[in-house]
């Protein structure tokens, strides 16, 4: 009886003014090559993030998306947000 696991990315969306990227990895559980378990997890991710680790085919459609015009207005974007005072 051999367990495995594996995970894979099941979906990449862009979206949104700001091209936000978001990620669907499936992970199943295998017992003898029979799915016996099944998990979703999802994330997103922004221009400004660090995305350099993650999978080569997220960084090959975040370099496609964010061009340096959406950084530039998801920047201002953020500068746009008043500072809470106290």
């Amino acid at each position: 009886m051999a367990i495995t696991k594996q995970t894979t990315i099941e979906e990449i969306q862009v979206a949104g003014e700001y091209k936000q990227l978001f990620i669907l990895e499936v992970t199943k559980i295998l017992e003898d090559g029979v799915e016996i378990s099944r998990s979703n997890h999802r994330t997103s991710y922004l221009p400004n993030e660090d995305i350099s680790s993650l999978d080569p085919q997220i960084v090959a459609i975040a370099d496609a998306a964010w061009t340096q015009e959406v950084k530039d207005a998801w920047q201002a974007h953020l500068d746009s947000i008043p500072t809470p005072t106290e």
